[in-house]
């Protein structure tokens, strides 16, 4: 961790006790974040075993306050989805996705665990407290053979209901570096609104290409659907990721905490905002 991170941490965690002492809604807000060391705690395991992934996943939401009413499983033909509602004031709808799936090689920690966990911290904030938009927070299957949990999603959504998905924000591999927006996988709409929720709280934010690399927004974007990747790899992932190396001890827990702050912050931006907001105007 960079001395820069270790100081954006310590400003949010003073922003958080001078948040605590407030009255009403900013009270709320703060009493509802998770804090670096919670985080730091969902690391200390990581399912390794694939027959173990799905079920870890839902273990880990149950965490976080889901009932299994609230937990429904996506089955398809190339993939098995899981999905945890979290009903708002509308029928308009975001979606917050990682993938759970991860590569023979290694433990898959990093790509995905790290997402699953921000994903997962994301819900236990959003839940305590009162959304306009409806979330769906989905654990996609098979990322790793070609997207295939995240098309069959999106290719199952009727065109007439197409207007009323007004968002989908993905988080896929975090924990070596400060989150930035993958942009060749990325809406220029909402890298501006991640831009915006980033320097909110002293986050320098950076988007960047990954060569030859693809991830579950893409998806959506062939669907219209505004979309952006979440990530935090350093220039060093392709040592790690999709290697025996991608083990929970690789995990920087601090730097996943950006990552859920970014994405917790750049939520309420859309969900604030009225649904088509971030949809790309065609040209006149």
């Amino acid at each position: 961790m960079t001395d820069r991170l270790v100081r954006i941490l310590v400003c949010l965690h003073a922003a958080l006790i001078l948040c605590s002492s407030l009255p009403g809604l900013a009270r709320q807000q703060a009493a509802a974040l998770s804090t670096p060391d919670d985080i730091a705690a969902d690391f200390k395991e990581v399912p390794c075993k694939h027959n173990q992934r799905l079920e870890s996943v839902r273990a880990q939401f149950i965490r976080m306050g889901a009932t299994p009413s609230d937990i429904t499983t996506q089955k398809l033909t190339d993939a098995q989805n899981m999905i945890v509602k979290a009903p708002g004031l509308t029928e308009d709808i975001i979606i917050i996705g990682a993938h759970y799936d991860f590569v023979d090689l290694g433990c898959g920690a990093i790509d995905n665990w790290t997402g699953i966990v921000a994903m997962s911290r994301v819900y236990k904030s959003i839940r305590a407290l009162e959304q306009k938009k409806t979330v769906l927070f989905v654990a996609f299957d098979n990322e790793e053979q070609g997207l295939l949990g995240a098309r069959a999603m999106a290719n199952a959504i009727k065109k007439e209901d197409l207007p009323r998905y007004c968002a989908m924000i993905n988080l896929d591999s975090f924990g070596m570096s400060k989150p930035f927006a993958m942009s060749n996988t990325s809406s220029p709409s909402l890298m501006t609104a991640a831009s915006d929720a980033a320097s909110a709280f002293g986050l320098a934010f950076d988007k960047a290409p990954i060569d030859n690399a693809d991830a579950d927004s893409s998806a959506f974007l062939s669907r219209k659907i505004p979309a952006i990747t979440l990530a935090g790899v350093s220039t060093n992932w392709a040592s790690i990721l999709h290697s025996t190396s991608d083990q929970k001890e690789k995990i920087d827990a601090r730097a996943v905490y950006l990552g859920y702050r970014l994405a917790l912050a750049l939520w309420s931006q859309v969900d604030q905002a009225p649904c088509d907001a971030f949809r790309e105007r065609p040209a006149k």
